[in-house]
């Protein structure tokens, strides 16, 4: 019986709504394709207020990278683009020369992160047009040759994948993994408004939480754009255990730790791919962005899969998140075989 061991998690997570450290919170863990924990805390909408369900739609921020990571790797199993690539085959304009697909995919091409207020930007670019941002900037370092996180590298790579197929890269993911997957809920957040069951984004400040400014992520999409639900969360990383995704080589290809210099960057194509602190491996991402938190992770040998969202912007709770996680592997460790 691991029961005492999920109440131990809901009881950690509940605390932190009830203990005004999240407006809300929603989360999913299923151990074998079957839900364990799926139920939410809190608020969707303090001022109403609304309160957070599993079904309510959060800002996933960087948990988007794995949904864009699971199109590429459809793309390529059907030859429609490979990963050695040049990306001035696709995007000429950009000037910057020598970058390969994979690269982007791997935050290894050398583009830079974000600079002052570029995090948070309000402007309706199209994907093309927000190269305006950091075009003609220079690379860190020479393209393979070292590794540094950012979402520039997601933004390229949406426009070489809508510019290979010819559809708008929103269309693509909907064709190659939303629908195939199940994943009805999962979309693009529209400016200036909330869709029906979206949380309200919040920001914390010293009088507590405040609704977030407004921003539109449109551009920023693939790396960052998304709204999900924990429901959704799962079924992809269930599809990955369960090898319906993408063909198994190409997903271990996509799941493998690139490496510089013969030190591990702890990222795959789209994916965090490490060891927790109990040492057991995951494949998976934790994403911070205006008004939404998330945690998605995927442990193969425990075949466990756990979505967290929650509606603010970085709370500073990993540790809580963590312990929350730890007790259901905890509970998993006694019964499994």
């Amino acid at each position: 019986m691991i029961a005492p061991q999920v109440a131990e998690a809901a009881a950690l997570l509940q605390a932190l709504a009830d203990g005004g450290q999240v407006p809300g919170l929603a989360v999913r863990i299923q151990y074998r394709g079957t839900p364990l924990l799926r139920a939410a805390y809190g608020y969707a909408d303090l001022e109403n207020p609304v309160p957070a369900s599993p079904g309510t739609l959060f800002r996933i921020a960087s948990v988007s990278k794995p949904i864009t990571a699971t199109a590429l790797a459809r793309l390529v199993e059907a030859g429609k683009l490979r990963l050695e690539d040049p990306l001035e085959d696709y995007v000429p304009e950009f000037p910057q020369r020598g970058i390969h697909l994979e690269q982007l995919a791997a935050h290894t091409a050398g583009l830079r992160g974000y600079r002052g207020k570029e995090y948070a930007l309000n402007k309706p670019f199209s994907i093309a047009e927000s190269l305006e941002i950091f075009r003609d900037d220079p690379l860190v370092f020479r393209p393979g040759k070292g590794f540094l996180y950012n979402s520039f590298d997601f933004v390229l790579l949406s426009l070489a994948m809508e510019r290979a197929l010819g559809i708008p890269f929103h269309e693509l993911v909907r064709r190659y993994v939303l629908e195939p997957l199940g994943m009805q809920d999962t979309c693009m957040e529209l400016p200036g408004q909330l869709r029906r069951g979206q949380a309200r984004p919040y920001t914390r400040g010293a009088r507590g939480f405040r609704p977030s400014i407004p921003v539109d992520n449109r551009y920023k999409l693939a790396g960052g754009g998304y709204l999900s639900t924990v429901d959704d969360i799962c079924r992809l990383g269930q599809a990955y255990l369960d090898r319906k995704a993408v063909d198994p080589v190409v997903a271990r290809e996509f799941l493998t730790s690139r490496e510089i210099s013969g030190e591990p960057t702890w990222y795959g194509l789209g994916w965090q791919v490490s060891r927790d602190a109990g040492g057991r491996e995951y494949y998976g991402h934790v994403g911070n962005a205006v008004g939404g938190y998330s945690n998605f992770f995927v442990y193969p040998e425990r075949e466990l899969v756990v979505a967290i969202l929650i509606n603010c912007t970085d709370p500073g709770l990993q540790p809580m998140l963590d312990t929350a996680v730890e007790a259901v592997h905890a509970g998993i460790g006694r019964v499994a075989p």
